[in-house]
């Protein structure tokens, strides 16, 4: 392919900013997956020296494209994603000049809109040591120059000294810069995955254990914690991942906290869980009713429907409908006779509420409540139920058509 050629493809990224912002977006994408896969050509058959200029240029295009189109979808961003990729494996192939590329790659990251991504690790073999230690020159000025709670500031010259921290293969840099800024789960991660996989695996248990102590229930707390239990399981130490289990348990007593306690506490053949773990959450019932759903949730993922059933009638009031059908559902099966009253309460609590389907929503309970009756030994009650229901709320004309067209 001509140079021409090459140019003509990537002039198929410019982007009219007066342009409607949301029509064009996936013509946009095929222009540009056809620039990716152009170059990749180029690349594979040794055209690097080429593909360089043109890969920069289709991606300095993207980037301002995307300021003035809707790309809520992702669609675009992907593309320049791997417009990148090509990019740094381009650049390893046939490097530009060092500087240059760290003063763009500084550039694009404190100056540009937010996207995309630089990953020096990809562009690290390009860049040598000097490319580096340019980036990390760049980079220190910006933060002298930067002001505290700008951009440049707050993410992108954090992220780029992270970077060059983990690229440099010194861990205990690497572990010192992440540390400067312990404000997620995440660093706490970061350290934790990054001294575990040089076999520093006290150190990794002890920085888990550290974030779980500062960050409880943050986002990605639970992911922490799963590497601690994994460590502490591959090290033999399982009483201390069961515990490790169990304190989540005891901080917040969820369902999806005793599913994880009843595997590992399984996967090391310990005691079953259910005896200790009950009782807790009983208690934290007693003093936030907010959990009384939890409870019903750990007694049914017990096969306890009895005691679930019990604990739901005297709290409905506390139940959210997913809830209570589900226990109407389950109780259903032995004992039809006690979900009728409750089902007919609850057609009538949906027919009352707000909701603007509730005529569809109340009309869809109603084969469950025929099915209790014939379970129950008393079908013909159901079509009296139903004239009863029609007679009563023969003022919503709408609903009465609804429920005749449901031929029940």
């Amino acid at each position: 392919m001509s140079g021409d050629e090459l140019a003509a493809l990537v002039d198929g990224l410019r982007w009219d900013r007066r342009r409607d912002p949301y029509r064009g977006r996936r013509e946009y994408s095929q222009a540009a997956r056809h620039v990716a896969e152009t170059c990749e050509r180029l690349i594979g058959s040794g055209a690097e020296a080429r593909v360089v200029p043109v890969l920069r240029k289709a991606v300095d295009r993207m980037t301002r494209a995307l300021m003035y189109m809707d790309d809520s979808s992702g669609i675009v961003g992907d593309d320049l994603h791997e417009m990148m990729r090509l990019y740094a494996q381009a650049c390893a192939e046939s490097p530009p000049k060092p500087a240059g590329l760290a003063r763009w790659l500084v550039e694009l990251a404190c100056d540009g809109p937010g996207w995309p991504r630089i990953v020096l690790r990809d562009f690290a073999p390009a860049l040598d040591e000097r490319g580096l230690a340019e980036v990390a020159r760049l980079v220190d000025t910006r933060a002298q120059a930067a002001e505290p709670q700008s951009w440049t500031a707050t993410f992108a010259v954090r992220d780029l000294r992270e970077q060059l921290a983990e690229v440099s293969g010194d861990v205990d840099r690497y572990v010192a810069v992440l540390a400067e800024h312990l404000d997620s789960a995440v660093q706490y991660e970061r350290i934790t995955l990054a001294l575990r996989d040089v076999d520093r695996r006290p150190e990794a248990i002890a920085w888990a254990r550290r974030g779980l102590a500062d960050k409880p229930g943050w986002p990605h707390s639970e992911r922490l914690r799963d590497r601690l239990v994994d460590m502490l399981l591959a090290d033999g130490h399982t009483d201390a991942a069961v515990q490790a289990r169990r304190d989540e348990f005891e901080r917040h007593p969820t369902l999806a906290a005793f599913r994880e306690l009843a595997a590992t506490t399984a996967m090391v053949g310990a005691d079953d869980p259910a005896p200790w773990a009950l009782p807790i959450l009983e208690q934290r019932v007693a003093r936030q009713s907010v959990y009384v759903g939890e409870l019903i949730d750990v007694l049914l993922e017990l096969g306890r429907d009895t005691e679930a059933w019990r604990v739901g009638q005297d709290n409905r009031e506390r139940l959210g409908d997913r809830l209570w059908l589900r226990l109407l559902e389950r109780r259903q099966g032995r004992h039809p006779a006690d979900v009728l009253a409750p089902y007919q309460d609850m057609v009538e609590h949906v027919l009352n509420s707000s909701d603007k389907h509730r005529y569809r929503r109340a009309i869809a309970l109603l084969p469950a409540l025929r099915d209790a009756y014939t379970a129950a030994g008393d079908p013909t009650a159901f079509p009296a139920y139903l004239a009863e229901l029609r007679a009563r709320h023969g003022r919503r004309p709408t609903f009465v058509k609804a429920l005749d067209a449901a031929g029940l």
